[in-house]
């Protein structure tokens, strides 16, 4: 909602006089800039049993913060003589997690002072229809930001819909131009989970500078920009996060992403759990130097809630210190299965024949002569 509430005032701001509008935008960039490089040497920032436990971060007392603050905002900007910022949600269809969604969104701005309204309409509106009433939208100026909430009904073609959308009133930062200027380090209007994420990071202080980062998720809504925000150098216009990025996605072997994962110094799970909320930002970091040999076929990370270090397996391996080799560990129709029941095979035949062979020779000792037969003698 911070993204949304900075991006209705900013742009009808004027380049002579500091505006409120601009605070936002300000504080924005005061948070994504990176502190000095020298900061992140290992000298200035010593290592501590804190700063090594595994964290799982709630983003809702930061929520509360940001929510504050841009009320603030709204307020000032209306004390200016402005026009109260209002948003707009165009909601198609039935789709019962579309609703939650914007009934959350219409809350957040009721609780930062922005006026809004939802416009309903049935899942089988033509696509020239729902263009048509954004355009209208576009030129309303009492509208100061639009959103049509995704997704949409098949015959609808989203990424037209998407583009349909004035730049400037572009809350949900979808517009080919928005995306645009993301990756090209540009100030520009972020989708709102990144741009959550990447508070939380700078809001925390967590240091991303020459981190290695794995996002689960490659959606270009979700995971394309969190990657985008977190690679991207943190002296350009808009600053990045310095950190070493890899994006897993469904197609990523099980094995590849276990690995990615435990060599990560930062997870962020883009995916959704619609069983449970989902955790979006997990910071992972390996044991102290006096657990380092504890894991010993694994790699050691710090139980926040069991105060001692836990292994994480290698494939292959098991045990509370990764200890026992695990024989029985072969893919599906792999070759090497293959040639274990062609050797199990071969040493149940080896043992058949072994015993019809024990059992033929004891039978012919039976049917031999007890006399014995010299040749070249007389036989008594």
């Amino acid at each position: 909602m911070a993204a949304v509430a900075a991006t209705a005032f900013s742009y009808s701001s004027s380049s002579s006089v500091l505006r409120p509008a601009l605070a936002p935008l300000r504080r924005w960039r005061a948070l994504s800039r990176p502190p000095p490089r020298a900061a992140y040497s290992t000298s200035s920032s010593p290592r501590s049993a804190a700063s090594d436990e595994a964290t799982i971060i709630s983003g809702t007392k930061l929520a509360k913060q940001v929510l504050k603050e841009v009320q603030r905002d709204v307020e000032s900007w209306i004390s200016f003589g402005n026009r109260r910022p209002h948003l707009t949600v165009i909601l198609v269809g039935d789709n019962p997690a579309s609703h939650i969604y914007v009934r959350n969104k219409i809350k957040a701005a009721a609780a930062v002072g922005i006026s809004s309204e939802i416009i309903l309409r049935p899942k089988d509106i033509s696509q020239e229809e729902l263009l048509d009433m954004t355009v209208k939208l576009n030129k309303d100026s009492a509208v100061s930001g639009l959103l049509v909430q995704l997704p949409l009904p098949d015959h609808i073609d989203e990424r037209a819909v998407c583009n349909a959308i004035t730049p400037e009133k572009d809350v949900d930062g979808f517009h080919i131009m928005n995306i645009g200027r993301l990756c090209l380090d540009q100030p520009s209007i972020i989708p709102a989970t990144a741009a959550a994420v990447w508070e939380i990071i700078k809001r925390t202080g967590i240091q991303t500078f020459g981190k290695n980062v794995v996002v689960v998720g490659r959606s270009k809504n979700v995971g394309m920009p969190i990657s985008m925000l977190l690679h991207t150098d943190g002296e350009h216009e808009r600053p990045g996060g310095d950190a070493t990025v890899t994006i897993t996605h469904r197609y990523t072997p099980k094995e590849q992403l276990k690995i990615h994962t435990q060599l990560a110094d930062i997870v962020i799970v883009a995916a959704v759990d619609y069983t449970e909320q989902p955790k979006l930002l997990k910071l992972m970091q390996t044991c102290l130097e006096e657990h380092h040999s504890y894991c010993i076929n694994g790699l050691c990370a710090f139980h926040s809630e069991l105060r001692k270090p836990i292994c994480k397996c290698l494939a292959g391996y098991n045990g509370e210190r990764c200890e026992h080799l695990t024989l029985n560990s072969y893919a599906h129709n792999s070759y090497e299965r293959y040639i274990a029941v062609g050797i199990g095979v071969g040493i149940l035949a080896s043992g058949i024949l072994a015993i019809i062979y024990c059992y033929v020779r004891k039978r012919c000792r039976k049917l031999k002569s007890p006399y014995k037969v010299c040749m070249g003698e007389t036989a008594l």
